[in-house]
């Protein structure tokens, strides 16, 4: 593997971490590896209380991020029914409730097929999105109001996977395209079956071709690269052969 040309690899990022916390980790790990500093870049962001496949591009490929992140993605995700957050997550406390008793596995079922196809939906404010240069979630956190436009998202299948009658939650399998949100998912389900919803569970477990399944362990990225057949940087080639003794070639 040639990590300073350029390679696309995917990580299993862990819970309550940022999308960059983990890419500069890896970064640091190659680039101390190589012994030369390693351009990476992410294709796609997951929030830091989601897990699972966070795809890295490494020198020359990082020209291929907007490509990869096109590809079609696959979530699993827990609602929590009758109640919502500020950030329709874990992030945040509960800010209000809702009735929730009315909802069925069956009114669970025929809501869904709502949100499949060209949908319109808006952003949470508590997101990456940028109003006038800044981030949304920058301004909220400021104690500032945001509103941010609905934007053109689709969604290929939506499967309930699960139906929990004492803990009032659902679980289901999200297949969508680039900048769908599953927060703003579940604030919308919520909704439309008249009450609220938020997210306790959020696992990305596909972009493209690059599945959980097949994805490098974040906590044992080292002992992965240690087994990789690595193309050294020049001058760290010449540092190994003068440590074996061998003479430098070229």
């Amino acid at each position: 593997m040639d990590f300073i040309q350029g390679e696309i690899i995917a990580i299993d990022k862990p819970y309550r971490m940022s999308s960059f916390g983990a890419l500069a980790h890896i970064r640091y790990l190659l680039s101390k590896y190589l012994g030369k500093k390693v351009k990476v870049g992410h294709a796609g962001t997951l929030d830091p209380l989601a897990t699972g496949v966070l795809v890295l591009c490494t020198g020359r490929c990082t020209k291929r991020i907007e490509e990869l992140q096109s590809h079609t993605k696959e979530y699993t995700a827990t609602l929590q029914l009758g109640a919502t957050t500020d950030s329709y997550d874990c992030e945040h406390t509960v800010n209000h409730t809702y009735p929730w008793r009315h909802i069925t596995k069956e009114l669970v079922l025929e809501t869904l097929p709502q949100f499949v196809g060209d949908i319109d939906q808006v952003p949470p404010t508590y997101s990456a999105c940028k109003v006038d240069g800044a981030r949304a979630y920058q301004l909220r956190r400021n104690g500032e109001q945001v509103e941010l436009q609905p934007k053109r998202v689709r969604i290929d299948e939506i499967e309930l996977t699960d139906f929990d009658t004492e803990q009032h939650r659902i679980s289901i399998r999200v297949v969508c395209g680039k900048g769908t949100y599953i927060r703003a998912l579940a604030r919308d389900l919520g909704r439309a079956m008249g009450s609220g919803a938020y997210l306790t569970d959020l696992r990305r477990t596909r972009v493209g071709d690059f599945t959980v399944d097949n994805c490098i362990s974040f906590d044992h990225f080292c002992e992965w690269l240690a087994e990789q057949d690595v193309v050294m940087p020049k001058q760290e080639e010449k540092k190994h052969n003068r440590v074996e003794g061998k003479k430098p070639i070229g």
